[in-house]
């Protein structure tokens, strides 16, 4: 039989359309020009096509008001729109008391303006699984939303995920007022011998003692770990293995541990949510990107107990193993509230990180604005960083902050107990080395800090050329650049209360130009170290040459 061609496009026409009825987006795909500007190539960020199925968990018998569990609600609605081959879940607005929620491929997760998910405080409700944390391979509760090995995944709408924290953390009394304190105190749980911390159970607290952030590394089996359950709290939502994960609208808060942990995700896009948690909330992360590969994260705001958007590749041997870096991310116009570090790399940065955009973001208040942290033993490279148009107020330490002996602790609290010493011990260099090198940050502003700048590498792997230009700075202190090279700081305004601006140890290829500062001090530059030449100040006194213990003229000093 003869087709005519007019039919045979009315036919291809129908058939898109028909194909188009059964499938729907999340959102609006993003563009090419969503990466103009990028300077490493990357590509387009693939959404989830979600098919066009949808279920409301009310029909499946759900009941609001917090008090009945809706976990066979919200398996049933999934498992009857899996049964389609996927489609949309409907939370409409109130209270959905569930325990873990297991996802499934071509599933979108709708919650409506209204609708507030709140995870059982039953701890007995999460079984422990193989999984990581903290960059580790360990056991710990399943989080309250959960999958593995899945493609097509997204969450969207205006409503709120809440992973009721408060039953799984421990407090430290420092930072909640008296009335927190006492209310903590009253709920249950137990306080320790000094009163400084309060924990959810004595089995937390005494399974505490002796864990490597929150990781048992002395267990080994399911059995072992079974008898601290109570204290192996899960991230609140993660997702693994996965290929095309989206998060749209929602808020997410009040996690156990991290809030959102996607691990080894291709195509992973943030957008438009709000991330929030108590700021004494221990481990309470925002968002951490671990070892995943094409990354949107933009439209955001976070408030946060700990690090708010962390990008991380595995932890010491683990992640060398997993082999897995952090690459192609695009991070920008974004907001940071409170949190140990606005935009943070590391620790855990084993597997490597590399070819990374973050731009127009804000950071009020927050500990650390900029923030890169690791540690001898951990391994892996940190290379093409890319930060451009970042403004910061009221940073109670350090706006940008490069620290190779990260011990663990917020800058804060390293400050207050004297700091990060200066160690000129080089050791041999191997695969356990960590390498932070070829990072350019432009167009930054600090509206008020503790101290603008500090630079930590390693005597025998030196940060290696870190660009700032175009910086504009209000601060307390100034910059403290220990064992690093090709340190290039190039038009800088620097105002600040302390008449020492520049304090150079063991530093290489060092450059200064077109920097002006309010000091007049004699030590306002203090080169010493060793190892430090190739100092270019840039001036018709100090130009060109190496100075150990070099001091600035006693005048107002344009370099």
């Amino acid at each position: 039989m003869k087709i005519k061609s007019g039919n045979l496009l009315f036919i291809a026409v129908v058939t898109f359309l028909s194909c188009w009825s059964q499938n729907s987006v999340a959102q609006v795909s993003n563009s090419n020009a969503t990466y103009e500007g990028i300077e490493f190539k990357m590509a387009i960020v693939q959404e989830p096509v979600i098919p066009n199925n949808s279920v409301n968990i009310k029909d499946f018998g759900a009941v609001s008001g917090g008090d009945v569990l809706n976990s066979e609600a919200f398996a049933k609605a999934i498992e009857a729109v899996s049964q389609k081959g996927g489609g949309k879940v409907i939370i409409p607005p109130g209270i959905w008391l569930t325990g873990p929620i297991i996802l499934k491929s071509n599933l979108e997760l709708h919650a409506q303006a209204g609708a507030l998910i709140k995870f059982s405080p039953d701890k007995s409700l999460y079984p422990l699984i193989e999984t990581s944390f903290e960059g580790l391979n360990t056991w710990r509760c399943i989080s309250p939303l959960y999958g593995k090995n899945l493609e097509n995944v997204a969450f969207t709408g205006k409503g709120v995920w809440d992973g009721s924290g408060e039953v799984w953390r421990q407090v430290k009394r420092s930072k909640l007022t008296e009335s927190q304190w006492k209310k903590f105190v009253a709920s249950g749980g137990v306080v320790n011998a000094s009163k400084t911390s309060w924990y959810p159970s004595e089995i937390f607290m005494n399974a505490s003692e002796g864990a490597d952030q929150n990781v048992r590394l002395d267990l080994k089996t399911r059995e072992d770990f079974e008898k601290i359950h109570d204290f192996l709290r899960p991230v609140l939502v993660s997702i693994q293995n996965s290929k095309r994960v989206l998060f749209d609208g929602p808020v997410f808060q009040n996690s156990p541990a991290w809030n959102i942990h996607p691990l080894m995700i291709e195509d992973l896009i943030v957008r438009n949510v709000s991330v929030r948690n108590p700021w004494f909330s221990q481990n309470g992360d925002g968002l951490d990107v671990e070892s995943c590969k094409n990354v949107l994260v933009e439209n955001s705001s976070f408030d946060v107990g700990d690090d708010a958007i962390c990008i991380k590749s595995g932890k010491d041997k683990d992640g060398r193993d997993r082999g897995i870096p952090c690459e192609n991310l695009v991070i920008r116009n974004n907001i940071v509230y409170h949190g140990h570090g606005g935009v943070t790399v590391g620790s855990e940065m084993s597997g490597g990180v590399k070819n990374m955009h973050v731009s127009n973001c804000t950071f009020m208040g927050t500990d650390v604005g900029l923030r890169f942290k690791s540690n001898r033993g951990r391994g892996g490279v940190v290379e093409n960083i890319f930060i451009s148009d970042i403004f910061m107020t009221d940073i109670p330490s350090q706006a940008i902050s490069f620290n190779l002996y990260y011990g663990g602790k917020s800058i804060a609290e390293t400050l207050e107990e004297g700091g990060t010493p200066v160690e000129n011990k080089m050791i041999p260099v191997d695969e356990k080395t960590p390498q932070f090198k070829n990072i350019s940050m432009k167009n930054i502003t600090i509206a008020g800090a503790n101290q603008a700048v500090f630079l930590q590498g390693l005597p025998e792997m030196n940060l290696e050329n870190i660009e700032i230009s175009n910086l504009k700075v209000k601060a307390d202190k100034g910059f403290t650049i220990i064992d690093a090279k090709g340190i290039k700081i190039t038009d800088a305004e620097i105002d600040l209360k302390d008449t020492a601006v520049f304090d150079v140890y063991n530093a290489k290829n060092l450059s200064l130009k077109n920097v002006e500062f309010n000091s007049t001090s004699p030590k306002a530059v203090t080169i010493n170290g060793s190892a430090s030449e190739n100092i270019d100040l840039s001036t018709s006194d100090l130009s060109k040459k190496t100075f150990i213990g070099a001091k600035v003229p006693k005048k107002a000093v344009k370099f």
